[in-house]
C-alpha cells in the first residue's frame, strides 16, 4: 500500500497533466481568446518553476560536457605542440652539429692549402681503450684510401700525430701528446731546432738543441719536417710556449707547450699523402687571432 504522501502526489500530477491536456485542446480551437489567455497565464505560473528547475539542472550537465571537450581538445593541442617542439629541438641540433662539421672541414682545407699539403680527409670512428699506455684514435680511411703507415695527419689548427698503422678501410693514429712520440720542431723566429715529446696529458714538451736558446711563452713552432716527409711533413703547427722552468740537476730547462690542437675534441682530420713542394716554414702559422695567416 503507498504512503499518504505518494497518492497526494500522484494526484496532483495526473490532474496538472490533465489541465495541460485541456489546455492544449482549448488553445488549439481558439489560441486568442480571453479565457484561453487567463488558463495559460495560470498554467505558466504553475508550470514555470518546474520548468525553470528542470533547465537549471540540465544546464550544467551541458556545461560540463562542453568543459570537458575543450579539455580534450586543449589537450591534443598541447601534445602536438610538444611533439612539434621536439621535431625543431632535433632540427635545430642537428643544424648546430652541420654548421660546427663545415666550419672544422673549412679550417682544414685551409691549412692544407696554404701548406700546400695534399690530404685524405678522414673522420674519427674511435678512440684508444682506455686501459692501452698509447694516446690513439681510429679513423675512417685506410689503404683503399692511398693510406700507409708513417704519414702525417692534422687537423685545423695543427699536428694530430701520424699514422700507426693502416687497414683496409680504417686507419689507427698515434697522437702526438703520446710519451712514446718525438717530433723534430722549430721555433718561429730564432728558427732554433728541437725535439718535441708527448707527455700523456694536454701539454707537450720541449727541448732545444741549444740549451742557452732563448725562450719565452708565447713563442710558437712548427714541424721541421722528417726524410721524405715521413712520419712529418715541415711547417705544421704544433704550439706554442707556456712555461719555461730551469730544472732541479743543472743548467738545462723544461719547456711546457700548450698545443695548437685540442686533443679532448677531435672529428675531422687530414692525412697528409704527399708532401709540399716547398718547405712552408712559418706561414701555416696561425695569426695570433687564431686564424691560419
Amino acid at each position: 500500500m503507498l504512503p499518504r504522501d505518494d497518492r497526494r502526489t500522484r494526484r496532483v500530477l495526473a490532474l496538472l497533466l490533465a489541465v495541460s491536456f485541456a489546455l492544449i485542446t482549448v488553445e488549439t480551437q481558439a489560441p486568442n481568446s480571453a479565457p484561453v489567455a487567463a488558463l495559460r497565464n495560470a498554467a505558466a505560473s504553475v508550470f514555470g518553476p518546474l520548468q525553470q528547475g528542470a533547465t537549471t539542472l540540465v544546464r550544467p550537465v551541458e556545461g560540463l560536457q562542453e568543459r570537458v571537450g575543450g579539455t580534450r581538445q586543449l589537450a591534443a593541442e598541447v601534445e602536438r605542440l610538444r611533439t612539434e617542439n621536439s621535431a625543431l629541438r632535433g632540427q635545430l641540433s642537428a643544424t648546430t652539429v652541420d654548421k660546427a662539421q663545415l666550419a672544422g672541414f673549412s679550417r682544414l682545407l685551409k691549412l692544407a692549402g696554404t701548406g700546400q699539403y695534399k690530404i685524405v680527409p678522414a673522420r674519427i670512428i674511435g678512440m684508444g681503450p682506455a686501459q692501452s699506455l698509447s694516446r690513439t684514435i681510429t679513423v675512417d680511411a685506410g689503404r683503399n684510401d692511398g693510406i700507409k703507415p708513417d704519414l702525417t695527419v692534422i687537423n685545423g689548427e695543427g699536428l694530430v700525430g701520424r699514422v700507426l698503422d693502416a687497414g683496409p678501410h680504417t686507419s689507427t693514429v698515434l697522437l702526438t701528446v703520446d710519451p712514446s712520440v718525438a717530433v723534430g720542431a722549430r721555433m718561429e723566429a730564432s728558427q732554433e731546432i728541437g725535439i718535441i715529446s708527448g707527455t700523456g696529458g694536454s701539454a707537450l714538451s720541449l727541448e732545444l738543441l741549444n740549451p742557452q736558446a732563448r725562450l719565452r711563452p708565447g713563442d710558437r713552432l712548427v714541424t721541421f719536417g722528417s726524410h721524405a716527409g715521413r712520419p712529418y711533413v715541415p711547417g705544421v703547427p704544433i704550439g706554442e710556449v707556456t712555461a719555461v722552468n730551469l730544472a732541479t740537476n743543472g743548467p738545462s730547462r723544461r719547456v711546457q707547450i700548450q698545443p695548437f690542437v685540442q686533443f679532448t675534441r677531435l672529428d675531422q682530420v687530414g692525412i697528409v699523402i704527399e708532401q709540399p713542394r716547398q718547405n712552408p716554414r712559418d706561414a701555416v702559422l696561425p695569426s695570433r687571432d687564431g686564424e691560419v695567416q
